[in-house]
């Protein structure tokens, strides 16, 4: 009688909601400048400034803080269009997430600038990088006068807390072992521990197994 083939457990991907309090914020050399931003508004060395920093930096969190304090709505930077300028600025300040200059309605954008600068309105603007590929001569000009302040890529105790995190966001029962060999094996950046505690999370589940740190050498081999 052959085998009984056993069914492949299915793991299901339940949100995971993220808390963007201040108190959530993880801090550390590479974020104090975003955070020293955040914390002297509105004395800011201009209305409208730029946030930087690579995927998973705290670009958002940061925003939503200041949001948070200054009453401002947010956008998505490839949603505003012209007709959402006046509103968007009703309440004295605005958020405008992931500027890309291939995304952007370049219009609208200037139209917002130009406004925000009649009102006295505060905007910030998040990007992973300065748009530099800007068709409209005087946006490109105005975008290039707009003060930026970066966040860097993590440091040693700032990386390890990121893992930590993202276990607990995910209620992950993991021991030292485990978050000392992701801090010394995973790509030092902050997509990289978020994506290996999701794969591990979703892995544990599957297999029925608690999340150690051979199962974690078992998926980052298998995922080199």
């Amino acid at each position: 009688m052959a085998g009984r083939v056993q069914p492949r457990q299915l793991a299901f991907a339940l949100p995971h909601a993220e808390s963007f309090t201040r108190d959530d914020f993880l801090e550390g050399p590479a974020n104090a400048a975003g955070l020293a931003l955040i914390d002297r508004w509105p004395d800011w060395p201009n209305r409208v400034m730029f946030l930087l920093g690579p995927e998973g930096s705290g670009k958002s969190h940061l925003a939503a803080i200041w949001a948070e304090q200054s009453g401002a709505r947010s956008t998505s930077a490839h949603t505003l269009t012209a007709t959402e300028v006046p509103g968007a600025l009703a309440t004295g300040a605005l958020v405008i997430e992931d500027l890309k200059a291939s995304d952007i309605d370049e219009r609208a954008l200037f139209h917002l600038l130009n406004l925000a600068r009649e009102e006295g309105a505060f905007v910030l603007m998040t990007a992973r990088a300065l748009p530099t590929e800007v068709e409209l001569r005087d946006l490109r000009s105005r975008l290039r006068a707009v003060p930026a302040v970066e966040l860097l890529p993590p440091d040693d105790q700032l990386f390890r807390a990121l893992i930590v995190k993202f276990c607990a966001d995910r209620q992950l029962a993991v021991d030292e072992t485990v978050v000392s060999y992701l801090t010394t094996r995973l790509e030092r950046s902050y997509a990289a521990p978020r994506q290996a505690v999701q794969l591990l999370d979703t892995e544990a589940l599957r297999l029925g197994r608690p999340v150690t740190r051979a199962l974690a050498a078992e998926l980052l081999r298998s995922n080199a």
